[in-house]
């Protein structure tokens, strides 16, 4: 039996010059609606697999599409950072880097009370939300399904090791500010900037440089 741990966060990674627009839309809005109001101010994903994701249906929710919910990784020091630090994919357009992408954290259960409390829906993928042959659940007592270790790894060169880490949390169309806990930054520069930019916010999560959130 799969041991599944006790406490579980979510964690979104965003650029730090998107954080003021987060904050003054009092959250995070899925890609299809990021989409209509004009996009991000500064984007850091694939733009090929956010297209495909805004029309990959969400098994559990067939009506809905990857792309209309708000996605998190289950670990800090994701695949996709590790894409980004690289800057070498050809479908990247970023290539500013690490140091000023952040970590949004949040608790996953706190999460799904919340979800739940509104009547929206929430998913959680066993692998890449982006690929046509992951698998969807959308039950608590499912979370063992996920590869707990595969998500805990440093090293990820082993196939069956990223496939699961890469498992994902999905909320539907937004997620709120308020649920944010803490936000993890590379540099002390970078924590510079997001207290400052937090200096016109009500709500303000704990700030921590996180060396070990990084390559």
């Amino acid at each position: 039996m799969k041991v599944i741990p006790t406490q579980i966060h979510i964690y979104h990674i965003t650029h730090i010059n998107n954080l003021p627009s987060i904050i003054k839309d009092g959250g995070l809005w899925s890609d299809a609606k990021m989409i209509a109001r004009g996009g991000p101010v500064a984007s850091i994903g694939m733009s090929t697999i956010k297209q495909r994701r805004l029309s990959l249906p969400v098994k559990c929710y067939p009506q809905d599409c990857v792309g209309e919910y708000v996605p998190f990784y289950f670990c800090p020091r994701s695949i996709m950072l590790y894409l980004l630090h690289r800057g070498n994919h050809p479908e990247l357009n970023y290539h500013g880097g690490q140091e000023p992408i952040i970590h949004l954290e949040a608790d996953l259960y706190e999460t799904v009370r919340w979800v739940e409390s509104q009547g929206q829906r929430w998913a959680f993928t066993l692998s890449n939300a982006g690929a046509v042959y992951t698998e969807f659940r959308n039950r608590l007592d499912q979370l063992g399904e996920i590869d707990w270790t595969a998500v805990a790894a440093k090293n990820f060169h082993d196939e069956q090791i990223k496939e699961g880490k890469q498992a994902e949390f999905l909320v539907y169309s937004f997620f709120p500010w308020h649920l944010v806990r803490r936000i993890g930054v590379k540099s002390l520069r970078i924590k510079k900037r997001v207290l400052q930019v937090l200096t016109g916010s009500e709500y303000q999560p704990f700030v921590e440089i996180r060396p070990d959130w990084y390559f």
